[in-house]
């Protein structure tokens, strides 16, 4: 799944009328980007949620191939990034999904994150399992971090007043049934459901190979094309 439901607010004057996902970085939305990564995985079918400037989404989308797209139109009520994953279940199934942010963007090496992310995947121990890219790997990022990692790459949050090493990159892949079992009903933030999973020991990482573009604000969209142009040059 495809988070793309969001206001984009810190990304205004451009998504007053472009939504977030369609902001193009190197020449491509932000949803394609998450979106290629994805087919390059060997994924069939995503589903992607929809609700500010709907209508551009669905349409941009509609031109795709790979994977093939099923849309779950929240257009009539935000239902914030856990909500929003709670309606589109009964089009996930079941079995353990890749779930990401439509405005995840990053450079690989020579192995592809997604693949790495589902060779690491322990449905015995995890209910979740995050990328993280470490702070300093990071290009648009000026947080504290968001999680500590221990011995056996399971993640605790970030305790308020302090700093940790790992940022969360919006890709993971979760466990429907163990994840979302008594989820609250209506919009409610993911976070609610990782910080649970934390406390039962059943969050991991895997630390990402490349360079994560936390590309949330104009500023961070204008760095991330002028290394992207650097890089190429080079």
């Amino acid at each position: 799944m495809v988070l793309a439901a969001g206001l984009g607010r810190r990304m205004l004057p451009l998504t007053a009328e472009t939504p977030k996902p369609l902001v193009e970085v190197g020449g491509k939305a932000l949803i394609d980007h998450a979106l290629d990564r994805l087919a390059d995985a060997g994924v069939w079918t995503a589903v992607v949620n929809v609700h500010h400037l709907a209508g551009q989404i669905v349409s941009h989308l509609s031109r795709r191939r790979k994977p093939r797209i099923r849309i779950s139109d929240e257009r009539d009520k935000l239902l914030e990034t856990g909500g929003g994953v709670v309606k589109a279940l009964p089009m996930l199934g079941r079995e353990p999904f890749f779930l990401l942010n439509s405005d995840s963007f990053w450079t690989e090496r020579k192995t592809s994150n997604l693949a790495r992310l589902a060779a690491n995947w322990d449905g015995e121990v995890m209910d979740a399992l995050l990328m993280l890219a470490p702070v300093e790997d990071t290009v648009g990022y000026d947080g504290p971090g968001d999680f500590v990692m221990d011995h056996e790459s399971r993640l605790t949050p970030r305790l308020s007043g302090e700093t940790a090493p790992f940022v969360y990159t919006g890709v993971a892949i979760v466990d429907p049934a163990a994840m979302f079992a008594d989820a609250p009903k209506g919009p409610f933030s993911l976070n609610l459901l990782i910080d649970r999973i934390s406390r039962a020991g059943r969050l991991f990482g895997l630390r990402m190979s490349g360079t994560f573009f936390h590309v949330g604000t104009t500023a961070a969209v204008e760095e991330a094309e002028k290394l992207l142009r650097s890089s190429s040059a080079a």
